[in-house]
């Protein structure tokens, strides 16, 4: 699944792609991907992108109507931009599949979006018959989808609201010193409620910190010398804060370079991102020296998820 830098880049390749184009027709292709069909002709069609942000691993399109698409890439889902008149422009991001390139749609396509041309915003401007732009929903295992939600409304949805502190800003930038100091106190306070879990189980939910997944949370505790198996109750403040703040930086790492090069994420112009060869330290490294001290980088299980670390430099046990 995408994590935070990876929904980040797709959001500045949407941004500077779709803001300002009208969303001309919407082909509902799979309920499951797009269960608001009711709420396509009033508040999508004909609708202008105002704006796009993030949520952690979610992603919003506003609309002028008042209304917002809320995305959700999954594990399998991508969106492939189309235009008929400059196949130059077209990218895809997401789960790689040969849709990248293949003719659209296809089998696995759930969704279509017809695009305008960017204009004026003036609301008299007249809506062409056909779209020669398309946004693509593809998702071959159909976990992904996307809601139709009121703009005021879409912070209160459940799985937004109870996002833990995010390590960087709405637009993947570096908290500001007071934003830093409240995020730090909230995951804090969230992760103390888990003293007997393992620290990297308790940092991968999302209720806790919200945007970190497997790849920066093993980064994050290489970082910070802390074994991923090590219990919160037994880690200092200081520790944990340092966890929080490595991620941070892991991500900023990985959005200079366009994110992760995990073999299920490609970056907006349809090309791996280079993070895991550039910057990464432990993530997919197994059998490989650590940067730190030179001894070899081991992958084990940790709250059932695949995790690499130093055994030299992450003890078993809470640093002295």
């Amino acid at each position: 699944m995408p994590e935070l830098p990876e929904v980040e880049t797709v959001r500045r390749g949407l941004e500077t792609l779709i803001l300002g184009r009208r969303i001309l027709t919407v082909d509902i292709r799979h309920e499951k991907s797009f269960a608001d069909d009711d709420l396509v002709e009033p508040f999508v069609t004909g609708a202008r992108v105002t704006g796009l942000r993030r949520y952690a691993k979610v992603l919003v399109i506003d609309l002028d109507t008042a209304y917002s698409l809320v995305i959700h890439l999954k594990m399998t889902g991508q969106l492939v931009f189309r235009d008929e008149a400059d196949a130059e422009a077209d990218w895809g991001a997401g789960h790689p599949t040969k849709s990248f390139v293949a003719a659209l749609p296809d089998r696995s396509t759930r969704v279509v979006f017809g695009l305008g041309e960017r204009a004026d915003a003036s609301a008299d401007d007249v809506l062409p018959d056909v779209a020669h732009t398309h946004l693509f929903f593809n998702d071959q295992r159909i976990f992904g989808w996307i809601k139709v939600v009121p703009t005021p409304a879409v912070e209160q949805l459940p799985f937004i609201a109870g996002l833990g502190p995010q390590p960087l800003d709405a637009r993947g930038e570096p908290l500001a010193p007071a934003a830093q100091a409240a995020a730090e106190a909230r995951f804090l306070t969230a992760a103390r409620r888990h003293a007997r879990a393992p620290v990297k189980a308790v940092i991968l939910d999302q209720a806790v910190a919200a945007g970190i997944g497997n790849i920066y949370a093993d980064e994050a505790l290489w970082a910070a010398r802390i074994h991923p198996a090590t219990r919160v109750g037994d880690l200092t403040d200081q520790q944990l804060v340092a966890v929080f703040r490595a991620a941070g930086e892991s991500m900023l790492d990985s959005l200079a370079v366009g994110g992760s090069t995990m073999a299920t994420y490609f970056q907006v112009d349809g090309t791996p991102g280079s993070y895991l060869d550039q910057f990464a330290q432990v993530f997919r490294r197994e059998g490989r020296p650590c940067p730190r001290c030179g001894t070899l980088i081991v992958k084990t299980r940790v709250a059932g998820r695949g995790t690499h670390l130093c055994p030299t430099c992450q003890l078993p046990r809470p640093p002295a």
